[in-house]
């Protein structure tokens, strides 16, 4: 089937060093041909050979619009297995403009946002897993989220998905084959046998869509609140974790009134942080509206930090706290470890069963220790993407709660004695919502909305 030919430039709109313009389709060659002029010789670009560069001008008639290095990918060995042109020009925003201008001026038009990807996806070069993943990568924020978006953009997840709905499959068919023709295929004994099997398909399955969880982190930080008394020290936690002070510092409760938010590195994990006002009982109003603000921060947090100063006894403010965080993934620290003691760990044990570390927030000790205790709590150590897939899109997150369900029924069914064909219709659901995932059952408007989301020129 004939395709348009599209173009786009796919470089930031920015003056750079560098700027890319991108043509596919299946006129690309005769559009080039139409305005790359080579240094040397006379050869047409449609004639020259594929993955090679050429030195040149980009040309509109007789004016020289650049000069440019020039790169041909012939279907189908490109990214969209389409015959594909990439002018390397130079990167001022006028004259990747101008370059554009003239490749549509000479047979192009203008690409759709994702469009480059959505060929690729639709020429079935990679799958919808994969086409998500690239703008995860573009969008990637720390090292972690990089690295599982560059796992799922190498079929991570497509190996995963398509594993299981191969097994899924086999015994749909198996099913159908035994009700067709019953004289010769059995299903005696075949009840258990498949619960064993859906059983593992099912454990395959909630292990993915448990581990979204931790797949949203990656991508998007883990949401911290840093709580306390006034005063405790919370201000001059979040500017050491910071490396620059950010928060007003003094020795007057109640200076943080506002909600302060930063987001840092953590041994390549992101942390959203939040650092919050003092939770007292305050008759100034501007300091009420930020101590409310921090109650509703400690209900949202993934991770609360729970500053304690060392140095005061626990009081009905800390008490307040305590009873907030009891359910959390929370961290004590006991700030002010250079002064005198007044609590101590021992208790705050008796209050809450959560690690707690003794800190210097102004010595700047206990830190490192703190880091290392995010990442156990967390991902039980540095993650290892050998072997390991973390969901971190909401599309396939649903998908997989759905098929998880399904699956999930299809053992109720084997439970309750039901018959076979039963099994197969919660079955071939599990199947069809998998191939959500990958692309295999997706309507044009699903595609065309996924795409929309991408960057132009990618």
């Amino acid at each position: 089937m004939k395709t348009d030919t599209i173009a786009a430039i796919a470089t930031a709109m920015s003056n750079s060093g560098i700027g890319i313009v991108r043509i596919s389709g299946d006129e690309a060659l005769e559009v080039a041909d139409r305005i790359f002029r080579p240094k040397k010789g006379s050869r047409k670009v449609s004639d020259m050979e594929t993955h090679t560069i050429h030195y040149g001008y980009v040309v509109d008639g007789e004016e020289v619009v650049d000069e440019v290095m020039l790169l041909i990918m012939k279907a189908p060995r490109s990214y969209t297995c389409e015959d594909t042109i990439e002018i390397d020009c130079h990167g001022g925003v006028l004259v990747m403009k101008k370059i554009l201008e003239t490749v549509l001026k000479y047979g192009a038009r203008p690409a759709e946002p994702g469009e480059f990807t959505k060929r690729a996806f639709l020429n079935g070069r990679i799958d919808l897993s994969q086409a998500e993943s690239v703008i995860d990568v573009i969008n990637a924020q720390n090292e972690l989220a990089l690295k599982s978006s560059v796992s799922q953009l190498q079929g991570a997840v497509l190996e995963k998905i398509k594993d299981i709905r191969a097994v899924v499959l086999h015994e749909i068919a198996f099913i159908e084959s035994a009700l067709d023709d019953p004289e010769h295929v059995s299903l005696d004994g075949y009840p258990e046998q498949l619960h064993e099997i859906m059983s593992d398909a099912h454990a395959k399955v909630k292990k993915l869509l448990d581990s979204s969880d931790n797949g949203k982190m990656l991508k998007e930080g883990i949401n911290t609140a840093i709580v306390g008394k006034p005063n405790a020290g919370k201000s001059s936690l979040l500017n050491i974790l910071v490396g620059e002070e950010r928060a007003i510092v003094t020795e007057i409760a109640g200076t943080t009134r506002d909600i302060l938010q930063e987001q840092i590195q953590i041994g390549g994990i992101g942390l959203n942080v939040i650092d919050t006002a003092g939770i007292r009982d305050t008759e100034d109003i501007v300091e009420k509206i930020g101590v409310n603000k921090s109650r509703e921060y400690i209900e949202k947090a993934d991770l609360i930090i729970y500053v304690v100063d060392s140095s005061t006894e626990l009081d009905e403010n800390d008490q307040e706290i305590i009873e907030a965080i009891q359910d959390k993934k929370a961290i004590v620290l006991l700030n002010k470890s250079d002064l005198d003691t007044k609590t101590d760990a021992a208790v705050l044990e008796k209050c809450l069963d959560k690690p707690i570390l003794s800190i210097s927030a102004k010595n700047n000790t206990g830190i490192h220790e703190l880091e290392e205790l995010i990442e156990e709590m967390f991902f039980s150590g540095k993650l290892s993407f050998n072997d390991e897939v973390y969901i971190t899109n909401i599309r396939q997150k649903n998908a997989l709660a759905e098929a998880e369900s399904s699956l999930k029924m299809v053992l109720q069914s084997i439970d309750d004695g039901m018959p076979e064909d039963f099994f197969t219709i919660d079955m071939m659901n599990a199947y069809e919502t998998l191939g959500t995932i990958i692309g295999e059952s997706v309507g044009e408007d699903l595609v065309n909305e996924i795409f929309s989301k991408f960057c132009m020129g990618k």
